[in-house]
């Protein structure tokens, strides 16, 4: 038998923070003592209110098929989110519920782009971004930055960048896998330019939440009636809520893109898990109480972390200002990203991603998404790993 593989799938790359994980799993459930630094996902239970409106849900028989764009209950909910916390007026017709962030990201490039279309994309970059771009059959255009700008894009790279083949702007602050953040007026300099360009935004806000030392995020959607219109905002609840396992996300759409999203997912997944959604309301019309304690403990953890990679000979590590990742430059050791990661899982048992992953070979990330005992205990040994490659 000819099994004939689609050449789309042949060009993907295989998610490495996932098998880094897996591995890590595997090698835990063989008794052995590692630490991973690889999920991001906060270590933080799903609050208690959330997982009672899912169970209660549950126990009223909510198990049925909802409409394919998510319950009217919930992107309601969604709508009112944006105006209360961004200012913005989206209809819930506007507001497309998926099986989670990730699902909202391919659905949106799935839908605004095909092939001759180009994707611009900052490195580091989310892994998957590039990805979904070929699944679409467009082109990921790759801007590199480094830690000297805080890993962020300049208005003059954007538009050095931008073709009349470009079609979308892929726009993540707070970054993963960098945590940087850009500012208010960074933001818009570079929503001006695809304003004038005609370029769609596509803005994945999902650690909107995760912020330190009084770090401001404002969407790109916020700044003007074209930048709304230009702005398609990918969203989730899995970051600020620990909901990683629901697979909940959503997308806010000028009315044809979401249209367009919304016949895609019913040809594709049709509806995200029913009961699931009735917890999802939960999560944004009830307390919030659990994230200023969240944020106070990843501050603590950031804080220790960033000072115990600068310590390290050969490794220098900026600052991040959101979500919960460091991304350390381990150029100084004379190692690249993966042989760095793969030496120090073996000889040291840490597991941390190769920043190749990200478009970045000098870097590696780091998640703080875990014990300060697990930190303590992971980045000694990583000092220890550092240390021995001077000798």
């Amino acid at each position: 038998m000819n099994y004939r593989i689609a050449d789309r799938a042949k060009v993907l790359s295989p998610s490495l923070t996932l098998a880094i994980d897996s591995k890590a799993k595997a090698m835990k459930a063989e008794g052995i003592d590692v630490v991973g630094f690889g999920a991001g996902e906060p270590d933080f239970d799903t609050p208690q209110h959330i997982k009672d409106a899912c169970a209660a849900a549950l126990a009223a028989g909510f198990t049925k098929y909802t409409p394919a764009a998510g319950i009217p209950e919930l992107r309601q909910a969604i709508a009112d989110k944006h105006q209360r916390e961004n200012g913005l007026t989206y209809k819930p017709s506007q507001i497309i519920v998926s099986c989670g962030g990730k699902h909202s990201c391919y659905n949106v490039i799935l839908a605004t782009c095909q092939e001759g279309d180009e994707v611009i994309i900052p490195a580091p970059y989310w892994l998957s971004y590039p990805e979904m771009a070929k699944l679409a059959n467009a082109k990921p255009v790759i801007i590199e930055t480094t830690d000297k700008t805080e890993f962020k894009v300049t208005p003059a790279q954007l538009r050095a960048a931008i073709t009349p083949n470009t079609r979308l702007f892929i726009l993540n602050s707070p970054s993963n896998p960098t945590g940087s953040v850009y500012t208010p007026d960074e933001i818009k300099a570079l929503g001006d330019i695809c304003v004038e360009k005609g370029v769609l935004i596509m803005s994945d806000e999902i650690y909107e939440h995760l912020t330190y030392d009084g770090a401001v995020v404002k969407s790109v959607a916020s700044f003007s009636p074209a930048h709304f219109e230009h702005t398609i905002i990918v969203h989730g609840f899995a970051k600020a809520w620990s909901m990683t396992g629901w697979r909940l996300g959503w997308t806010a759409a000028p009315e044809p893109i979401a249209k367009a999203i919304d016949a895609i997912q019913g040809h594709s997944t049709s509806n995200p898990t029913s009961f699931a959604q009735k917890g999802a309301v939960a999560a944004l019309n009830g307390s919030q109480e659990h994230l200023p304690k969240w944020l106070a403990e990843f501050a603590k953890r950031r804080s220790f972390a960033h000072a115990k990679l600068n310590a390290m000979p050969g490794v220098t590590c900026a600052n991040a200002k959101g979500a919960f990742y460091l991304f350390p430059n381990i150029s100084g050791t004379g190692l690249k990203s993966t042989e760095f990661c793969a030496r120090l899982l073996e000889q040291e048992k840490v597991a941390a991603v190769p920043g190749i992953a990200f478009g970045a070979d000098e870097y590696i990330r780091l998640s703080y998404a875990t014990s300060m005992a697990n930190i303590e205990k992971g980045l000694a040994r990583m000092d220890s790993f550092v240390r021995g490659l001077k000798k």
